[in-house]
């Protein structure tokens, strides 16, 4: 494990967009930054990174935190990876402790994953270079390829010996266990015998890292082929590998990408390799014949622009234009080279230095629609049937992009391209998008209402009467209060059914056993000289008629969220003063008034993380150095933390005219007014829900018709409505109608 000190400097150390921009395009917002959600797809930046807090936050998913979680959640690593990741960045030095075989075994699967294919990359390099058959085999071949040995090493390339079994055999000989094997897609079982078995044996290796330079998988070439051994084989999908989400050389690329706001895709190894090698290292291959929707927003978190390399293989670049209509649907801007016969990016590279390329792609490039028109136009002649087909597809891609103005740049071109009146292309694009559009709505709809159907089944546990609404769904539709305690028990007609007569109207004062004159004057505010005492005598809630459905979605919830974003944010901050018993003067933090003024009243916070993290502060509160925010954002617990960072977390920032303009008072300064106003508004939200419950208890057959129950039930509303009105004078004489 690592010490807090450890851990303490490697916070102070490492900077969020530092940190940020290795994956993330940023550009300044005001005091923030802001860029593409890495965790989902978005054409809207709403990814937004606060240096002065050490914050990031998306605010259309919700993920975020502070830098450990960003790499937590961004790189799939536990807390402790997570800090040794930017220990490793800034040069800080991790002492920690031997871990014990228990805590070994209690590692999970994807860590043990990692570390084999680790072990195995190693492997494959160490034969690679110091084994007399991967020398005089594997080397030779991409020396004979016109790869330098410098390149050999970036890309970690390896050699796997002609033997069926030798990465297995060494690896269980290291310790490593068979079933890791197994799930990396490293080895396999046969079927015949159940031996374990390589899967790359006699071939050349080439890992394929994580943006962050994890190896998740492996491509193994064949060297000698006969028709009867595939060429390339690749590491299968396993919980580390998604091949739809991951694009090779990307790890090498990024920043390339970001400087030159540019990135060539191409289709394989070899090509980023030797691309790489010419100088041009903005360049991700796809390892296939057609992009996914996962690899479209990596290449997107880096920039909008991508230049696509064909080699004139007209069977491969059909199979890619479906591809490719996926881009535009992200919004991005996309160009073509073809490159001249006989070539491909690989042999193209070998050929040309990188100033050469580049001022060929420059001359060469096309925007995709007009290339995609001029393709088609060469296959369909002059037959009419097809030709239509045609319009039809080129409507259809241009339908996807999602800018006006592109939109109708690309129609304008095409009319004139395929001699087509402008306003019949204008109206079959708008077509489309409204199909589209009403498609997606239908989905959503559906899915809505499967939802909603499910939730419906979990709720109504209890068969519901006919003619009777389920409690549950009166919500503010209940009946107005009833007023008076001295209403007879509800008589029954004569056929059984309950026959309820209107209530008599209800005193507010002077009745027997009120609570008014206990809660009509409600204790002042420890600030303004008195003691502190009850709100009332006893609990604010008791124990409810009506089961608590979804305690956490109820109503005093925001207010929770509210008032505990106080208590992060300032928890250790000194509101106040007040004597003790022996008359010795005591600073009050935010987080003991929250803590103290709740107990007075015997409430709690409703959820279980809001309170275990008031408990926590409670516990540390007189610590020398203790701060709230900072306890919580290095807290070893990642619920704890990614709460914490949300709920110090601000969408918005005051513009600088503003802040210059006029003195702000911000929530820090009036932590003596906003807080006592928090709980207020909490305990009055409290009340105001036990309330509705009461309200929706009198509608309950089994109560109206046990004259004891209903009136227990009436004598409680009375009481919380005496307590409401107390509340709500507390809280400024606000207008409570009941």
């Amino acid at each position: 494990m690592i010490d807090q000190a450890t851990i303490d400097k490697i916070l102070d150390a490492a900077q969020i967009v530092d940190v940020v921009s290795e994956f993330v395009t940023l550009k300044r917002a005001g005091v923030n930054y802001k860029g593409l959600c890495p965790f989902h797809n978005e054409k809207t930046p709403s990814f937004v990174v606060s240096p002065s807090k050490g914050l990031c936050k998306c605010f259309s998913c919700g993920k975020g935190g502070n830098v450990v979680h960003f790499i937590m959640e961004h790189e799939q690593l536990n807390y402790y990876e997570a800090l040794k990741w930017l220990a490793n960045k800034y040069h800080i030095e991790v002492k920690e402790r031997e871990l014990s075989d228990e805590e070994k075994q209690a590692q999970n699967v994807r860590e043990s994953m990692f570390v084999v294919n680790d072990f195995a990359n190693n492997y494959f390099q160490n034969l690679l270079h110091n084994h007399i058959d991967g020398q005089s085999i594997g080397l030779a071949y991409f020396r004979q390829r016109g790869f330098r040995d410098d390149i050999i090493r970036k890309f970690q390339l390896g050699y796997s010996l002609n033997e069926r079994n030798a990465l297995a055999k060494e690896a269980k000989r290291k310790g490593f266990k068979e079933e890791f094997l197994e799930k990396t897609g490293l080895c396999y079982r046969r079927d015949n015998d159940g031996q374990l078995r390589d899967r790359f044996w006699g071939r050349v290796m080439f890992p394929v890292h994580t943006l962050s330079g994890k190896v998740i998988a492996f491509g193994g070439r064949v060297l000698k082929t006969d028709g009867k051994v595939a060429k390339y084989v690749n590491s299968p999908e396993s919980e580390i590998y998604h091949k739809s989400n991951e694009l090779y050389g990307i790890y090498f690329a990024k920043q390339a990408i970001v400087r030159d706001d540019r990135c060539f895709l191409v289709e394989g190894y070899t090509d980023v390799i030797s691309m790489h090698q010419a100088g041009i290292e903005n360049v991700v291959a796809s390892s296939g014949t057609s992009l996914t929707s996962g690899q479209i927003r990596l290449i997107h978190r880096f920039t909008n622009n991508i230049t696509v390399l064909y080699d004139g293989d007209g069977a491969g670049i059909k199979a890619s234009i479906r591809g490719i209509d996926m881009l535009l649907e992200e919004g991005m801007n996309i160009k073509v080279v073809l490159l001249p016969d006989g070539e491909d990016p690989d042999s193209f590279a070998r050929k040309h230095n990188a100033t050469d390329y580049k001022a060929y792609i420059n001359s060469h490039e096309v925007d995709f629609i007009r290339f995609k028109t001029n393709l088609l136009l060469e296959e369909v002649g002059n037959d009419p049937i097809k030709r239509a087909g045609l319009i039809g597809d080129i409507v259809r891609s241009i339908s996807v992009i999602p800018e006006n103005i592109v939109r109708s740049v690309y129609i304008r071109e095409c009319s004139q391209l395929l001699q087509v009146e402008e306003k019949l292309l204008v109206q079959e694009v708008g077509k489309l998008m409204m199909r589209t559009k009403e498609e997606k709505q239908a989905a959503a709809e559906k899915q809505r209402q499967r939802e909603a159907a499910k939730a419906g089944r979990a709720q109504q546990n209890v068969p519901v009467p006919d003619g009777e609404v389920p409690l549950e769904l009166l919500g503010s539709q209940a009946p107005p209060p009833m007023e008076g305690l001295d209403a007879p028990p509800p008589p029954m007609d004569e056929g059984g059914g309950v026959s309820m007569p209107p209530p008599a109207p209800f005193p507010s004062e002077g009745v027997e056993g009120s609570t008014n004159d206990r809660v009509g004057h409600p204790t002042p505010l420890p600030w303004e000289g008195q003691g502190e005492g009850p709100l009332v005598e006893g609990p604010l809630v008791e124990t409810l008629f009506i089961p608590s459905q979804n305690k956490q979605k109820k109503a005093y919830h925001d207010k929770e969220v509210l008032l505990m974003q106080q208590v992060v944010r300032y928890g250790e901050r000194v509101m106040y003063a007040e004597e003790d018993e022996d008359g010795n003067s005591r600073n009050v933090t935010v987080a003991e008034h929250v803590a103290s003024d709740l107990s007075v009243d015997s409430l709690e916070l409703q959820d279980p993380m809001h309170r275990r993290m008031l408990d926590e502060v409670m516990q540390r509160i007189h610590n020398e150095g203790f701060v709230a925010s900072r306890y919580f954002f290095s807290h070893p617990d990642p619920q704890v933390a990614r709460l914490a960072a949300d709920l110090s977390s601000d969408r918005y920032q005051l513009s600088k005219y503003h802040s210059r303009s006029q003195k702000i008072v911000t929530d820090e300064e009036r932590l003596c007014e906003l807080v006592p106003h928090l709980l207020t508004d909490l305990k009055l939200a409290i009340v105001e829900d036990e309330l509705k419950q009461v309200l929706a208890a009198l509608q309950d057959r089994t109560i109206m018709t046990d004259a004891a129950r209903y009136m227990e039930v009436m004598k409680r509303y009375k009481d919380l409505s005496e307590v409401q009105r107390a509340i709500a004078k507390r809280a400024g004489d606000r207008v409570v109608l009941s």
